[in-house]
């Protein structure tokens, strides 16, 4: 009549799921964390620090669930993880890395770039009071292509519409800076 074995699996899954989900959580704040401390680092340019926090942060954005187990922090570990090496990549070498060479989702990698020109403003603020004048203006510049380019993309009014219009007023801040 009714098939309690069923039940059994059925817990079992249940289990899983939550033991799963647990992880996801932890493993997700150790990255937004050692990526809040990478920028921190990349923003007082100890790039020597950033870099140890780097080989921290890989193995654990690699083997990240992309699962979201009824709640979204791995994806707000993705982008944080974005936004940081992206800050610490262009602050040293002045580049952008892909969304591929950082293995992330698409729209992980735009919401990390739209957080990153936030930190980009305050990194050019920081220069404009040291008189770095060239590398306030470099930054400007980057965000304005940033900007640019999401203004080619067809967003739905969605969590990366709302996102994106930031770069918008990071922008607009930057332009006031330098002026």
């Amino acid at each position: 009549m009714f098939d309690k074995n069923e039940f059994n699996e059925i817990r079992d899954k249940l289990k899983e799921f939550d033991l799963n989900r647990e992880e996801t959580i932890q493993s997700s704040r150790e990255i937004i964390s050692i990526s809040k401390q990478i920028i921190y680092a990349s923003q007082r340019e100890d790039f020597k620090s950033a870099e140890k926090l780097i080989k921290q942060i890989k193995p654990r954005i690699s083997s990240l669930k992309t699962s979201n187990f009824d709640t979204n922090i791995n994806k707000v570990a993705f982008q944080e993880y974005v936004e940081a090496i992206c800050f610490y990549e262009f602050l040293k070498s002045g580049k952008i890395p892909s969304y591929k060479k950082l293995n992330v989702e698409v729209d992980d990698y735009l919401m990390g770039l739209c957080d990153l020109t936030g930190e980009l403003g305050r990194k050019a603020i920081f220069d404009v009071i040291h008189k770095n004048y060239k590398k306030a203006k470099e930054i400007k510049e980057l965000v304005n292509e940033i900007y640019g380019e999401f203004l080619k993309l067809n967003l739905r009014n969605g969590e990366l519409r709302k996102k994106s219009d930031s770069i918008k007023w990071n922008l607009k801040k930057l332009e006031e800076v330098m002026y």
